[in-house]
């Protein structure tokens, strides 16, 4: 079987950590975004997978490599020599999506769920028609756009933009199945999917809607990160809790927490709820972290208080320093003790001395 994995353009918006990573090498909850993915494609029987990117190829050639002996799939690199959309990178991997009959996955790369996918191919496979979507409900279905199916069915009849008044709360979750058929519908040249494509599968009753019952995040921007963060912990925690960090650590425990084993910290911490540390990650004495990430080889100093915050790779949080109001540091960051930094986006190699009151990037 086969997948396509839309991994797209710069990642600005979740800068600045894509500055130095491209998106699907950032970890998250200490393993690279795209390897979630690949590891549920695997298990779901996939040995094909297109990686359609325009941004940074190289620099995951030789990391992915490595990937593709352990979960047995054979990776292809997708190359657009301009933006193609979320629809011409299926035309422009025809030959290896379209190479059997058997059906492929698309995925947007900045998608984090439980991945139902054996359960999603079980359902296509068994209405027969071209495409199915798979969806997620919403609390506030006024702020996206949704699907609203025929009546007691899963076929989609149309889309409705941010509808005023509810006719849906169910929307798109980046995640599909398709027949090779459907490539009949798409030409090579930057085409969008959902505005361009789904609408005339709608028409002509051949595009169906599987509902995920689990979490959902698109976290390709820094809030919605690590509220995916907590939300993967949370899962986690009732589906493995022995794969968190146990609640008779050495510091006090406030929950869902992930810590890499060649991490170190200090005592008298308070650690949690959701809270990503990892590897080669230095917590000082007295440290209070919560709904954060640290990413690998950064170090955070005594005394710190850090919450809603991701720590970038080999960045130093100095002591008593405090971090909050979804800030963002590049790698190689520096924090100098004593300074408050509120919703600050700060550029990788700075040291900021001084406090940062409000959002704003530090260039």
């Amino acid at each position: 079987m086969k997948a396509l994995i839309l991994v797209g353009g710069f990642g600005t918006r979740l800068r600045p950590l894509t500055l130095t990573m491209p998106k699907p090498l950032v970890e998250f909850a200490n393993r690279p975004m795209i390897l979630h993915q690949i590891e549920a494609l695997a298990q779901a029987g996939v040995t094909d997978v297109v990686l359609a990117v325009n941004y940074k190829p190289e620099a995951m050639v030789s990391i992915l490599e490595k990937y593709e002996e352990q979960y047995n799939v054979k990776i292809t690199f997708s190359v657009e020599t301009e933006p193609l959309g979320t629809a011409g990178p299926l035309a422009l991997a025809r030959d290896i999506l379209a190479k059997d009959d058997s059906p492929f996955f698309v995925l947007n790369s900045d998608v984090i769920c439980e991945f139902p996918l054996r359960e999603l191919k079980k359902f296509h496979e068994a209405h027969g028609c071209e495409g199915t979507i798979l969806v997620t409900k919403v609390e506030e279905p006024s702020k996206y756009g949704v699907i609203v199916n025929k009546a007691d069915s899963t076929l989609i009849d149309r889309f409705v933009e941010k509808p005023a008044e509810f006719v849906s709360n169910k929307i798109n979750a980046g995640i599909y199945i398709f027949n090779p058929a459907i490539l009949d519908r798409i030409e090579l040249r930057p085409t969008s999917i959902e505005n361009e494509v789904f609408p005339h599968m709608a028409a002509d009753h051949q595009l169906h809607s599987f509902t995920l019952d689990g979490f959902w995040m698109d976290v390709g921007q820094p809030k919605d990160f690590l509220t995916g963060t907590c939300l993967y912990l949370s899962h986690v925690a009732k589906c493995n809790p022995g794969s968190l960090a146990h609640p008779n650590a050495g510091y006090v425990h406030g929950g869902n927490v992930l810590v890499d084993p060649t991490a170190k910290v200090g005592k008298d911490c308070r650690i949690g709820p959701n809270v990503v540390i990892g590897p080669g990650v230095v917590v000082g004495d007295g440290v209070r972290l919560q709904r954060c990430v640290l990413l690998e080889g950064s170090s955070v100093k005594d005394f710190a208080w850090i919450k809603n915050t991701i720590v970038g790779w080999h960045s130093t949080v100095g002591r008593w320093a405090r971090l909050e109001g979804t800030s963002v540091l590049g790698d190689y960051v520096t924090v100098k003790d004593e300074v408050y930094v509120n919703g600050g986006s700060i550029l990788p190699h700075k040291s900021i001395s001084s406090n940062i009151t409000e959002p704003q990037i530090i260039m």
